[in-house]
């Protein structure tokens, strides 16, 4: 499997099993991260991480606080598709991290990405 990421019309495809997903809450400045595996039936998050608490951010049940992160795994399906949008409030927008390197994604306020898995022929599956 690939992940494809559709923006501006354009799509990249990264030949990947997993990636981590990071950016900042806008209101609360306080970093996120999800760790996400490539499968045939979409993209599943295998466990999250905030660095403290806010409004609006509350660790849910379960969660551990390790070293400063509330560490949990979402309790949610495989998703055929993820959209990003970034609000601008940050100065920065999405980290896609994988085994070869970090991507900066959607970093001007209004920019829309589509995160879906794809066939490693580049080209997304039917929605």
């Amino acid at each position: 499997m690939s992940l494809c990421i559709l923006a501006a019309g354009k799509t990249v495809t990264l030949g990947i099993a997993a990636f981590t997903l990071a950016w900042t809450h806008s209101v609360e400045r306080t970093r996120w991260e999800e760790d996400w595996k490539v499968t045939p039936s979409g993209l599943q998050v295998i466990e999250a991480r905030i660095k403290g608490s806010g409004a609006g951010m509350e660790p849910p049940e379960g969660a551990i606080l390790k070293n400063g992160w509330w560490l949990y795994a979402p309790k949610m399906g495989a998703q055929r598709r993820i959209l990003l949008a970034a609000s601008g409030a940050t100065g920065d927008g999405w980290t896609l991290c994988t085994v070869q390197g970090c991507l900066e994604l959607g970093k001007t306020g209004g920019d829309t990405i589509s995160l879906e898995p794809c066939e490693p022929t580049g080209f997304s599956q039917p929605r």
